[in-house]
């Protein structure tokens, strides 16, 4: 071992004197050899020691090579006590790479793997024994491969044991766990040693580090089996109610999960997906009769739900035209529905999916297949394309047939509480991605579009960790378009700064200026005027008339127009009627000329266009009626009005403007600022000087 910079100076320092003060001699244990160097030189407790042997070649010894010396010669002839005391000693410093090298050359390993193969005390000095051994494999100095066979058996029988001390178990589950994933030979002795319903008797022990070294082995005995036997253990597993225990009791305990324990769910909750693999990665095959039955059940359910078919007395030509017909409302791109199901990933999964959802949501999915074959053809989701591609997406989502990460925790508590939890998360997203599609009024050119959406809707609420399937459910589905729209926009606004404090102080001050502008430009469209149609009793639109503002904003001036003829001039307006005079604006339902008119269909449409100018004429009230030719021209005229009466402008295309003109000035000034971060506060101001003597003297003439 090369000593440090430091060492060497003083191995040189020394060497002259050493060799003639000491002849090695090798009959003399190192601490007596070490004393008398101290001795002689007086050295009180020194960090290295140099040491020259007769034929010139020099050692170094450190402190740690004294104090592992000096413990394990302790360990050897200790009582019960001493042991205790020495392996106390020994733990704390077994952390410590060099320390570790230093009591693994001195076969302190071995030492320890005594007292743990004898077991004479199945309390503290055992637990320490074993965290001591433990932190020194760790190191990996020694391989756990080098480990006998008897060794393993025996910590294996204190993991079996029903009477135990609390602090011993979970150590030697600790050491099996690092065995089992280090050494596959000695890790099948440990699967064949260890039954799975001792693992059970642990995890249902109120002792949480026992809980979770015990989940520990576990996952790891199930990382090192062959699919086979993994599918097999897991199986056995779910049929002693492993899941229920988990989600009672681990995941809703009253005690907070340890990060641990959420690593070993993740790899129990990966390797449980991951049985789904070989469905994934295996293409239908169009000879399989089970398979083709398969096909014909999922349209059996959709179109003969009674089990009546409706090709009865058909020939067999007029059948497979009709099978085929129905497979295409089913949504499939084929007209052999194999073709579908030979791409892999999902391959068979998507069968499986399919025929899961017809079984056990039978009326979900006769709604589902129905209602979008009473669709136009443009405007259905084609629910076989749907599921093909939402079981792909579930399985990027879920990390299906992934290799487990070493660090990750991301689990999702809901996993554990469903028996085949992917296929009843498939039922609630296909209903989902329906919804969805719904929302967004999609057709077929639109497929990309709405997947991209589902799978945001799907992450989210991922995402957030629901812990049941109708919380999911409930989640997901207030998750709507509308609103994923909106984070989507909140998320921009944030990543560019929009949402930070002083930008938000800043938009706050331009608010003001920017609503002065738009109410301008609604002032000019009133001045500029609009053609209205008339409503007679009769619905007849064919009289056309003017309005328009007067560009001393006080007068209204109005008359009627010949169809086709140009806009009037303000002089040829007979008719006006003073701002002064205006009571108040009304909108919609309000307005006396669409009040009466019932609630069919077409009144709705001019309830959303309709305004009304009420004003005094004489000791009377009337009405200046308005039917707006678009929603647009709707907005503006009673924003118009409001701004002339003094009243707030809160239409819809207000708040768009507004927001428009509000992002492009705000660029514009912090344009200089790109790619300058702004804090949220403002850096504090610094306190005033202690005197202000450093002011100039301007009186003072220059020479």
């Amino acid at each position: 071992m090369a000593p440090p910079r430091n060492v060497v100076k003083i191995a040189v320092q020394m060497s002259d004197a050493i060799p003639q003060l000491i002849q090695l001699d090798q009959a003399k244990p190192l601490a007596t050899v070490l004393k008398e160097v101290c001795d002689t030189w007086s050295l009180t407790h020194p960090e290295h020691y140099a040491l020259q042997f007769a034929d010139g070649h020099r050692k170094y010894i450190t402190e740690n090579d004294l104090k592992a010396q000096q413990l394990l010669s302790r360990l050897q002839n200790a009582s019960r006590e001493g042991c205790c005391e020495v392996l106390r000693n020994l733990v704390p410093l077994a952390s410590d790479m060099t320390f570790a090298q230093e009591v693994i050359s001195r076969d302190g390993l071995q030492k320890l793997s005594t007292i743990i193969e004898n077991g004479d005390d199945l309390g503290e000095m055992l637990a320490l024994g074993l965290r001591a051994f433990l932190e020194l494999m760790e190191h990996g100095v020694v391989s756990w491969e080098t480990l006998s066979i008897s060794f393993v058996r025996k910590v294996v029988s204190y993991v079996n044991m029903n009477l135990m001390d609390a602090s011993v178990q979970p150590l030697a589950l600790r050491l099996l766990e690092s065995v089992t994933l280090s050494s596959p030979t000695l890790g099948q002795l440990v699967k064949s040693e260890v039954p799975l319903d001792r693992l059970l008797v642990h995890l249902q022990v109120m002792n949480q580090q026992l809980q979770t070294k015990a989940m520990a082995l576990l996952t790891a005995l199930l990382q090192g089996a062959s699919p086979a036997e993994r599918k097999d253990m897991l199986d056995c597993l779910w049929k002693k109610n492993l899941r229920q225990f988990i989600y009672k009791n681990i995941i809703h305990s009253a005690a907070p999960m340890g990060d641990e324990m959420a690593h070993h769910l993740y790899v129990l909750q990966a390797l449980t997906l991951g049985l789904l693999e070989p469905r994934m990665r295996t293409p239908l095959d169009p000879y399989s009769q089970e398979q083709r039955e398969q096909l014909q059940a999922l349209r059996q359910a959709a179109f003969e739900p009674d089990g009546e078919s409706l090709g009865t007395g058909l020939s067999a030509d007029r059948r497979r035209s009709l099978c085929v017909r129905e497979f295409r409302k089913l949504g499939f791109s084929n007209s052999s529905p194999a073709q579908d199901l030979e791409r892999v990933p999902p391959g068979l999964l998507a069968l499986d999916n399919m025929l899961y959802f017809s079984r056990h949501a039978p009326s979900a999915y006769s709604r589902f297949v129905l209602e979008n074959s009473s669709r136009e053809d443009k405007h259905e989701c084609p629910f076989a394309r749907s599921s093909i591609q939402l079981t792909v997406l579930l399985c990027e989502l879920l990390h299906v047939g992934e290799p487990c990460s070493e660090t990750a925790q991301d689990f999702s508590p809901m996993f554990f509480s469903q028996d085949h939890s992917f296929h009843e998360l498939f039922c609630v997203a296909i209903q989902l991605l329906n919804k969805t599609w719904k929302e967004m009024r999609a057709t077929q050119e639109d497929f990309d579009k709405v997947m991209q959406v589902v799978r945001e809707q799907l992450a989210r609420t991922l995402a957030l960790k629901p812990t049941s399937l109708e919380l999911f459910r409930t989640k997901v589905n207030a998750l709507t378009y509308g609103e994923v729209l909106r984070l989507r926009q909140t998320e921009r606004l944030h990543q560019e700064g929009t949402l930070a404090p002083p930008i938000l102080e800043l938009r706050e001050k331009l608010k003001p200026e920017l609503m002065g502008l738009i109410r301008q430009q609604r002032l000019l469209r009133l001045c500029e005027g609009m053609l209205f149609r008339k409503i007679s009793s009769r619905r007849r639109q064919d009289k056309l008339w003017f309005c328009c503002l007067s560009p001393n904003h006080k007068v209204l001036q109005y008359g009627d127009v010949e169809e086709g003829a140009n806009p009037p001039t303000l002089e040829s307006l007979t008719e006006q009627l003073p701002v002064a005079d205006i009571r108040a604006l009304l909108m919609g339902k309000d307005c006396p000329h669409v009040r009466e008119k019932g609630s069919g269909k077409q009144n709705k449409d001019l309830y959303e266009l309709a305004f009304s100018i009420s004003y005094d004429h004489g000791e009377e009230e009337a009405y200046l009626n308005f039917i707006a030719p678009s929603k647009r021209d709707f907005y503006l005229w009673t924003d118009g009005l409001s701004a002339l009466l003094g009243s707030t402008m809160g239409s819809e295309q207000t708040r768009l403007d507004l927001e428009q003109l509000l992002t492009m000035e705000t660029k514009l000034r912090l344009l200089e600022l790109e790619n300058v971060p702004i804090p949220e506060h403002p850096p504090p101001v610094p306190p005033p000087p202690t005197n202000f003597n450093f002011c100039y003297d301007y009186s003072m003439t220059e020479p």
